[in-house]
């Protein structure tokens, strides 16, 4: 059975991922399976260099697991928004600072946006996923929604950005749909749809 490290501590990203790869032969460990690992600096400045750095950081811990060693997954993702010039982009988990609370982010978002027209409120989540298998790159890949920013926070689902986030085909913001709606159409359930038909082929 293959193993393969999740690296991210984001218990609602876990939660996605989980019910994306749960059908495969495959063994999910986490970085609570691991001994503790300081978080690395993410200097990339596109989604792709984050991904890449995160994948090759944690694959380098791996030497200390038991047994067969598990490639590593990791992923970066966020929300570009065309009238902010790609803002908040690399920096969606960090926008404003490290400890703003995502209310306090969609406010500033909305100060921004409020001269532009709603037509020109264009935005989409990017997804940008690694593989790392004893220190090389093996599969990437990149997932994306298209929709526009919503003027002000809808529903109580999902997490990060998604209230913010109206989707045109469902005419919701993608807080307020369904989990399997969100997985059926939003960036990282595209990403990680792609890496489990690899995995299946690798399998």
């Amino acid at each position: 059975m293959t193993r393969l490290l999740v690296a991210t501590t984001n218990p609602d990203k876990l939660r996605e991922i989980r019910a994306i790869l749960g059908r495969l032969p495959v063994k999910i460990l986490t970085l609570e399976d691991v001994d503790p690992v300081p978080e690395p600096e993410e200097t990339g400045k596109t989604f792709v260099d984050n991904a890449r750095l995160k994948a090759r950081y944690y694959d380098r811990w791996l030497d200390r697991l038991d047994g067969e060693r598990p490639c590593t997954v990791a992923e970066d993702s966020g929300l570009v928004i065309d009238a902010l010039e790609g803002a908040p982009g690399v920096h969606s988990a960090r926008f404003l600072r490290q400890d703003a609370s995502y209310p306090e982010r969609f406010a500033e978002i909305d100060r921004r946006l409020a001269a532009v027209p709603e037509a020109k409120r264009r935005a989409r989540f990017i997804c940008a996923l690694t593989v790392v298998c004893s220190g090389e790159i093996v599969f990437e890949t990149t997932g994306t929604i298209e929709g526009e920013v919503a003027e002000g926070p809808k529903g109580t689902g999902g997490f990060g950005y998604d209230p913010i986030f109206y989707y045109p085909p469902y005419g919701r913001t993608l807080g307020e749909v369904t989990d399997d709606e969100k997985r059926r159409v939003a960036h990282r359930g595209e990403a990680f749809r792609r890496l489990a038909i690899w995995l299946e082929h690798r399998t």
